[in-house]
């Protein structure tokens, strides 16, 4: 079975303010088995358009990536993430080639 993964795109206006989602997202990521793979650091835009961060996120299935995202868990803690940033994030399939 293929992975499940998030790719995020994301602009943080209050730093401060965004680790309060950092802390709230722990447990369901935790519950849903997630492993981070990029978590901001070093980026070189080559084409298009991009945010400032970048994140990457693995599960071990589709529907544990899409699972996480609809708990009562992450929407609670996208509740704080809203309002201090701004994303862009899908949840793709991985390649079981």
């Amino acid at each position: 079975m293929p992975k499940g993964y998030w790719v995020a795109h994301v602009d943080v206006d209050d730093p401060q303010a965004y680790e309060a989602y950092r802390a709230a997202n722990a447990a369901p990521f935790a519950e849903y088995g997630a492993r981070f793979l990029v978590r901001g650091g070093a980026q070189e835009q080559r084409e298009g358009h991009c945010r400032k961060r970048t994140v990457v996120i693995e599960f071990d299935s589709y529907d544990q990536a899409v699972a996480c995202y609809e708990s009562a868990g992450y929407q609670a803690a996208k509740a704080l993430r809203d309002p201090v940033s701004t994303g862009d994030l899908v949840i793709v399939e991985g390649y079981d080639g």
